[in-house]
């Protein structure tokens, strides 16, 4: 009786770790914004473990004008990263040499021409026309894989803010333009409120949630982050929220101070899946030791 119930707690105990370790919701999955600050960063400047989904996103593609006094185009996207390095030869020969390479563009960001970014549509109908034409355009003319959302300031409600951008990923994806989407919203009460509206309405459609957690004050803890990581996850519900880390360290919970601490975590929850980076431009200084950090780690967490 007493072996019976010794190998019964074995077996329990060795089936729990087997669960741990391959819980469904790790990923080995791995993303990295590039261009944006035009530091001559590559594509093969980076390195890329093969036992992970590596997703390069380019930063930015915005809808203003590319004058020096940059305004807004209601949906007629342009290129604002560094295209004398990140060119469509390149985007197809870094997929050509590993397959488990895609690479998405990023949508908006933080400025443009000294000024702030806004997303500042006309209408839906007429804003979503426009953006439908010019993102493929774009899209196919560099051989890309998805989009990913970062508008960070608005003058529209969260509800046309919502439509237009999960109208935008719809048509895209109907259209067989793109595979993959996700979003990048911070902790603002007016950032949340026009991401979570989009979430509640279209969330069914986005990959992943990009949450910038390096958006928090400098110095985070690692108990601090997992309360903000549950925040998110309740905020984003069902979404797959991905940790995140600044490479200059300026805010969150870096590399240095626990930021793996925390991934290792998230990862013996179930919770991990995947690692997103702001950005090359800066880590390429640093010789993407956390890069190889993070890839090391996603490789074995699924």
């Amino acid at each position: 009786m007493e072996v019976s119930k010794l190998f019964t707690t074995a077996f329990f105990i060795l089936q729990t770790l087997i669960l741990v370790s391959s819980a469904p919701g790790n990923s080995n999955l791995f993303r990295e914004y590039i261009g944006a600050e035009f530091k001559n960063v590559r594509f093969s400047d980076l390195p890329i473990n093969k036992n992970v989904e590596f997703h390069f996103i380019l930063s930015f593609a915005i809808d203003y004008t590319t004058s020096s006094s940059a305004s807004p185009t209601n949906g007629k996207f342009n290129i604002f990263w560094d295209t004398d390095n990140l060119t469509p030869s390149q985007v197809t020969a870094i997929k050509s040499k590993n397959s488990n390479v895609k690479v998405a563009l990023s949508l908006g960001g933080d400025s443009v021409g000294g000024g702030y970014a806004y997303f500042n549509p006309s209408s839906v109908n007429s804003w979503l026309s426009n953006a439908v034409s010019s993102l493929t355009h774009i899209i196919q003319e560099y051989n890309l894989d998805g989009i990913d959302i970062d508008y960070e300031h608005f003058q529209t409600d969260p509800d046309t803010f919502a439509q237009c951008i999960g109208q935008l990923i719809s048509t895209l994806k109907k259209n067989g333009v793109i595979s993959v989407a996700s979003i990048a919203p911070y902790d603002d009460d007016q950032v949340q409120s026009h991401y979570m509206a989009l979430w509640k309405s279209y969330g069914h459609l986005i990959d992943y949630v990009n949450f910038q957690f390096y958006a928090y004050d400098q110095g985070t803890t690692v108990s601090q982050f997992m309360d903000y990581f549950e925040t998110q996850r309740s905020n984003y519900k069902g979404g797959k929220i991905l940790p995140s880390f600044i490479s200059d360290g300026s805010g969150g919970l870096s590399p240095e101070n626990g930021f793996f601490t925390a991934c290792s975590k998230l990862k013996s929850e179930g919770n991990l899946h995947g690692i997103f980076v702001w950005c090359a431009d800066d880590s390429k200084a640093l010789d993407f030791k956390y890069e190889k950090h993070s890839q090391s780690l996603l490789a074995i967490s699924h």
